[in-house]
């Protein structure tokens, strides 16, 4: 009797796990069904006001940080989307932020070094094949812009082959892959690069010293500025070029806390890493000297980005900033990515939200 008793007990416990996982299987396709139907075909550039908007989809640097794709930030304006630098994982957080990468009209880079650089295949992927682009991605930079965008070209002419024979040629046509390069020549402090409906964009030279050319960008749409550092060192130039900008996002190094990393390493007889950690320290901002330059400028807005060292908890944001709060009169943001700020066209209102 207590074994037929236990036999039972075995069924029903079998039967009511394997109810369990057909009703869980049930539930989790009906979840990922609202998902998709949620996500897909979602253009969050459509439904912005007309404008100048920045959005943060690379707030980190070539130290590991699994919250932090490497540089890159989304500008629009109107219509008009570019991307300035392009970063690893920059293009996977274009697409969790629902803007569209077959509607970038280019590319920016400020300078060379490969965390500003190292997710340019994925970006001319995405420009051709989600919207069956029929011309390359155009690449603006300085000179030297050509050497970079041929070989992200060449390393991506094999799958490009691939595709098309796999997908057909109206959906990927052949002459729709990869970049083109677009450089210009830095030989004054600053040179308007691009002007289009309304938008100009203008480079401006940095101190990024022994990196030559470095540049940063200044958009101006409708009444509303945003400038974009690239990598520097605190610099006059650019504190000319923000003059009375809305917003500056300005890259930021923790002297205080590298130092201390510095430390760390040369404790464990890590001799390469804690000289390049030493290196480092002179040719970025720490988040006080970008401070001290958006006072200068007079900017109305400073947010902080391709932060160093990597920040894994809103916690340590106080340590990062340091004394920064005491060098500018308006309000300092650290850069998360996903971060959107939305400048509508002639006010001087700039409002802030998280698009992932």
């Amino acid at each position: 009797m207590r074994k037929r008793i236990l036999i039972v007990f075995a069924v029903l416990i079998v039967t009511a796990m394997s109810g369990v996982f057909i009703f869980q299987q049930r539930i989790g396709m009906a979840i990922f069904d609202r998902a998709v139907q949620a996500q897909v075909g979602t253009d969050n550039s459509e439904m912005l006001a007309d404008g100048l908007h920045v959005g943060l989809c690379g707030t980190g640097s070539p130290l590991p940080n699994p919250d932090r794709a490497g540089p890159c930030n989304v500008v629009i304006a109107g219509k008009q989307i570019y991307v300035v630098d392009i970063g690893e994982g920059g293009a996977r957080n274009l697409n969790l932020m629902a803007i569209p990468i077959a509607k970038v009209d280019g590319v920016l880079l400020t300078h060379f070094h490969s965390d500003h650089i190292d997710g340019m295949g994925p970006l001319m992927l995405f420009h051709w094949t989600q919207g069956s682009a029929t011309a390359p991605l155009p690449v603006y930079g300085p000179t030297g812009v050509e050497a970079v965008v041929d070989g992200f070209n060449a390393a991506y002419a094999t799958d490009n082959r691939y595709r098309i024979a796999h997908h057909g040629e109206n959906i990927v046509p052949p002459t729709g892959g990869g970049a083109e390069a677009r450089p210009f020549e830095m030989i004054d402090d600053t040179m308007v690069i691009l002007e289009k409906g309304g938008l100009k964009i203008t480079a401006f030279k940095v101190d990024h010293d022994p990196v030559d050319p470095a540049v940063g960008y200044r958009f101006d749409y409708k009444g509303r500025s945003i400038v974009i550092s690239g990598d520097t060192a605190k610099s006059a130039s650019l504190e000319r070029a923000a003059k009375g900008a809305d917003l500056l996002v300005h890259e930021a190094l923790a002297s205080n806390m590298v130092k201390r990393m510095t430390a760390a390493l040369e404790k464990r007889e890590m001799t390469n890493a804690a000289i390049i950690t030493k290196d480092i320290l002179d040719y970025h901002a720490s988040p006080a000297e970008a401070a001290e330059s958006a006072q200068i400028a007079g900017v109305k807005q400073l947010v902080l980005s391709h932060l160093v060292p990597p920040l894994p908890a809103s916690f340590l944001y106080p340590a990062f900033l340091d004394d920064a709060p005491d060098k500018f009169d308006g309000p300092i943001i650290v850069g998360e990515d996903g971060m959107f700020f939305s400048l509508p066209a002639d006010s001087d209102v700039i409002e802030q939200s998280k698009l992932m």
